[in-house]
Formats: C-alpha cells, sequence, structure tokens
C-alpha cells in the first residue's frame, strides 16, 4: 500500500508540474451487507477489516469524483455520510454526495414473478436484485459541487420502451416471463444516472453512471444477458438523442458494465461497440503489473468489466488501475474489484 501511495504521489506531483487534472474514478466497493442498516453499523464501529481497506485504496488513489457501485442504500444516507466521515478522516473530503434510490430490491406495483422461477416475492423479483430496499446500490462522491436539479436519473425507464430492446422470450415467441411482467419490468438492474459536476469557470463535466446486471444466473432465454447488453446500450442511445436531450458539454461514462469485451459470458457486442463509439474514448488503463483486468473472480479469474470511458474531444493526461501486489494488500482485501481512474486534463 505504502508503494502505492508513494508511486502515486510521485505521478501527482509530475501532473501538477504539467498541467491541472481531474480524477475520475469507479470502484465497485463490494460494500453490501445480509440486511438494512448493517453497513452503516459496521462502518460506525471501526472495526471491519473490508471497509479499513475500501478507505485506503480510496484515500490512496484521490480520486476527485468517484462512482461507488455496491454501497447499501438508504432513505436518509447516513451509510454513504458515515462513509464520507471516514474518508474526511483520512484526509479525503468528498462534501457533495448523490445517493438516488436504486431498483436493487425495489418491488414492482404488485407481486409478480419477474425472472421465470414461477415464484413471486423473491429477491430476483424486484426490479433489480436485493433482499431488501437498496442493497448493493450507486453513489457518487465528489469534491467539486454537483448541480442537482440538473441530475438525470434513467431508473425508472421501463425495459421494453428502450428503442431497439430485446426482452427475453418463449419459445413460442411470447413475452417472458409474461407480458404482465414485461409491463412493469425496469431496465436498469441497479441505477442509471446522469450527473452534472462543475468545473469552474463556469463549465461542467456530465458523469454518467450505472452498475449493470451480470450476464449470469438465467437460463436458455438469457434475461440477464440480454438485460446487460441493453444497460450498456442505453447510452449511446442517450448520445443519440433517443432518450431526450443529447448532453450538454462534456462527458464521462464510469460504472461497473459486468462485461468484459474478450472472456466470460455475455453480449460481447454491447461492450465492444460501446468502446469502439468515435464520440469515446478508451484510455486503455493497466495496473502496475500490467494487464486490463478490473476483477478476480474466485474459481473464474480476472476480467475487464468496470470502465472510466472520456467523451472523445477530452485530454487523458494518464489512467490506471490500483491492483494489489499481494492477496494481503488493502487493494486485495477491499473488494474483488479494482478502483479505475483515469485523469482528464483541464486546458
Amino acid at each position: 500500500m505504502r508503494q502505492l501511495a508513494a508511486g502515486l504521489l510521485l505521478f501527482l506531483a509530475a501532473a501538477e508540474a504539467q498541467a491541472e487534472t481531474l480524477r475520475i474514478a469507479t470502484f465497485n466497493a463490494e460494500l453490501s451487507r445480509d440486511g438494512p442498516g448493517l453497513l452503516l453499523r459496521d462502518i460506525e464501529r471501526g472495526q471491519d477489516p473490508q471497509i479499513d481497506a475500501v478507505v485506503e485504496v480510496i484515500t490512496a488513489v484521490q480520486p476527485d469524483v468517484l462512482a461507488l457501485q455496491g454501497i447499501d442504500w438508504d432513505y436518509e444516507n447516513r451509510a454513504l455520510a458515515a462513509l464520507a466521515d471516514r474518508l474526511a478522516q483520512s484526509g479525503l473530503s468528498y462534501p457533495h454526495l448523490v445517493s438516488l434510490q436504486p431498483n436493487a430490491g425495489f418491488p414492482p406495483p404488485e407481486p409478480l414473478d419477474l425472472d421465470g422461477d414461477e415464484r413471486a416475492e423473491g429477491p430476483r423479483d424486484n426490479q433489480g436484485y436485493g433482499r431488501f430496499r437498496g442493497e448493493g446500490g450507486i453513489a457518487l462522491l465528489s469534491r467539486l459541487p454537483v448541480d442537482r436539479d440538473g441530475i438525470r436519473d434513467f431508473s425508472g425507464l421501463l425495459w421494453r420502451d428502450l428503442p431497439g430492446a430485446q426482452p427475453p422470450q418463449h419459445p413460442d415467441g411470447s413475452p417472458y416471463p409474461s407480458a404482465e411482467a414485461q409491463a412493469v419490468q425496469r431496465l436498469s438492474s441497479t441505477a442509471h444516472w446522469l450527473v452534472p459536476v462543475e468545473l469552474g469557470g463556469g463549465g461542467w463535466l456530465n458523469v454518467m453512471t450505472f452498475h449493470a446486471s451480470p450476464p449470469v444466473f438465467d437460463g436458455p432465454e438469457d434475461r440477464n444477458g440480454r438485460r446487460n447488453r441493453d444497460e450498456i446500450r442505453l447510452w449511446q442511445l442517450l448520445l443519440d438523442g433517443k432518450l431526450g436531450s443529447v448532453p450538454e458539454g462534456p462527458f464521462v461514462i464510469a460504472g461497473d458494465a459486468n462485461l468484459d469485451p474478450v472472456q466470460g459470458e455475455g453480449i460481447k457486442p454491447a461492450i465492444r461497440g460501446l468502446l469502439k463509439d468515435p464520440r469515446l474514448q478508451d484510455p486503455l488503463p493497466e495496473s502496475a503489473i500490467g494487464g486490463l483486468a478490473t476483477v478476480d473472480w474466485p474459481g473464474i479469474g480476472q476480467m475487464r468489466v468496470d470502465y472510466v470511458l472520456p467523451a472523445a474531444g477530452l485530454r487523458v493526461a494518464a489512467s490506471g488501475i490500483a491492483w494489489p501486489e499481494s492477496a494481503d494488500a488493502p487493494a486485495a482485501v477491499a473488494s474483488r474489484h479494482r478502483l479505475v481512474w483515469v485523469d482528464i486534463a483541464l486546458d
């Protein structure tokens, strides 16, 4: 950890000598617990090694804007505020926090079988998987002011209403698991937000963040694979002007797409299309030990599923992945995912 922090300090000193930069990061910290309120309890107790490791990783990298996934949401945002307090105690202040209610654990208007297991009211029969409301939500922590009136939340968009959507079907072509389910099923398994962040001098950066469904844990209907694809496609459709007004000014996509462009399951053209979109650029961040992997799943292996993709017109000064050098390093203890960061030059 000391080597990681020292390396980052040397880099920051060099970067400041060249140009002012803005560090954007994404991190699936896997800060989720088995029930509501338990994450807040663990943060406040101050005795949880995983939370300590998450704080160490974030503090070492020092993002200006951090898109965080895998953090339990609560109505008063007390868990997120407690985490921000822990970071402030370590010298990293985030005065601007965004945490809207996610689809994770959010039930449909009435009990329905949404996942096709012929039962209702299970964790997968919510708008997004969740044993309780807000399990594994997302958040945005920012050193810079946020235009709260300008936030756009696409989490209520019905899956079937996304242009070009392909919800699952039964072999006979009928909606899977039912027409009633598809009439209420939202697209976002967690959330999709556009959050304008003030750059100073009157400028704004639109941070577009999300956490897509893993394209597994389903059957031949490929419900989760199809949903993952369309959750990724949403951003390109937004830039096409097919989901309301096209975002004005520079933007960056930062989140967990849960899809590797080469390895594993899933509909690969979705993430490949996003990475090759001429309106975006892929900085191809690498870790200190080499490679583009951003997650290490036991029994599955290393994959690239977490992305920070700036608009093509922005100048990238540097990028990287906080990959641990040993199994007991904070980055390994904190989460199976790694924090991914990109420095954007503000000149």
